[in-house]
């Protein structure tokens, strides 16, 4: 398989993602700003995930530039992201709804930390299917290090869901800020 074809249909499952988020957003039933006030957290769960399916489609763009062929362990483990990815809405959905309550916290928490393993998964079954310069392995081992922090994070915000769910909250921001920008060591690496 072409990597490129592999991108696109990643692409397009990410942009699907997205949309069925969006439309999750419903309209008021009213005409003053006020009525918009119980929509405020179903809104702020759209903005959180929305940066989140991004930083994933950043990072995983950037990842699939390593690839020169596509092996069929790729192909599941690129699958199995997607599966767990796909699942965003129906978490960000219900976290919005019941206003962060702690079990819809905990789901979240639990489904990001599922994403976040997959994504490391995806990277690692890339590293030994391809020959990689030096200081690609070097940009990779970073990148590892900072997918496990971010595993670690979202256990901790899976403790804290059940008696602190802010905490839990705060975390996953703190989360997608180290992800926000995709990595720069990538790109240098590809450019040698």
């Amino acid at each position: 398989m072409n990597k490129n074809r592999l991108e696109a249909f990643s692409d397009g499952v990410l942009a699907i993602i997205i949309t069925i988020m969006v439309l999750e957003l419903k309209i008021p039933h009213g005409h003053t700003f006020a009525d918009l006030k119980p929509l405020l957290p179903v809104f702020l769960s759209y903005v959180l995930s929305f940066v989140y399916v991004g930083i994933y489609w950043g990072n995983h763009h950037h990842l699939l530039h390593v690839l020169k062929k596509v092996s069929s362990g790729i192909i599941w483990s690129n699958l199995n992201l997607l599966f767990w990815l796909s699942l965003i809405p129906f978490a960000t959905a219900w976290m919005g709804e019941n206003n962060f309550s702690g079990e819809s916290v905990a789901v979240y928490a639990v489904l990001l930390n599922i994403c976040g393993a997959s994504y490391y998964i995806l990277q690692q079954v890339i590293v030994r299917c391809c020959t990689l310069t030096p200081k690609m392995q070097t940009a990779m081992q970073k990148q590892s290090k900072k997918g496990i922090a971010s595993l670690v994070c979202y256990t901790i915000a899976i403790v804290f869901s059940f008696f602190l769910p802010i905490i839990s909250d705060l975390l996953f921001v703190a989360v997608a800020i180290m992800w926000i920008i995709p990595d720069k060591n990538i790109e240098q690496a590809l450019g040698e």
